[in-house]
């Protein structure tokens, strides 16, 4: 009895630990709906017969792009998102058209 309550005990206090590990959200090879369990705000990016492609948005500038093939991950890529305000490129002194930029804001002398 006491031999049975002690190995009882053991396998709740390993599966109990397992339960405080880091979760992974993606890993190459994983299954697609364990894929979407653990990230629930994927939407899909494309749709074909081969493929889906999921869309993750990580922050305001990075977004990931998790390609499923046969219920299977194949591939990520992680993608910046192209800059709305091209206007605040025009100011920065390393662009090579800064001086032109400048000469042409101000009024004709």
């Amino acid at each position: 009895m006491k031999r049975t309550l002690s190995i009882l005990s053991l396998v709740f206090l390993m599966g109990s630990c397992a339960l405080f590990q880091p979760r992974i959200p993606y890993q190459l090879g994983m299954s697609e709906s364990k894929f979407l369990r653990q990230n629930k705000d994927a939407v899909i990016s494309q749709l074909t017969n081969e493929k889906k492609v999921y869309r993750i948005n990580k922050d305001e500038r990075f977004y990931l792009l998790a390609t499923f093939e046969n219920d299977e991950l194949v591939s990520l890529e992680e993608k910046e998102l192209v800059p709305q305000w091209p206007q605040q490129r025009m100011m920065d002194p390393n662009d090579p058209n800064y001086d032109n930029n400048r000469n042409q804001n101000q009024p004709n002398q």
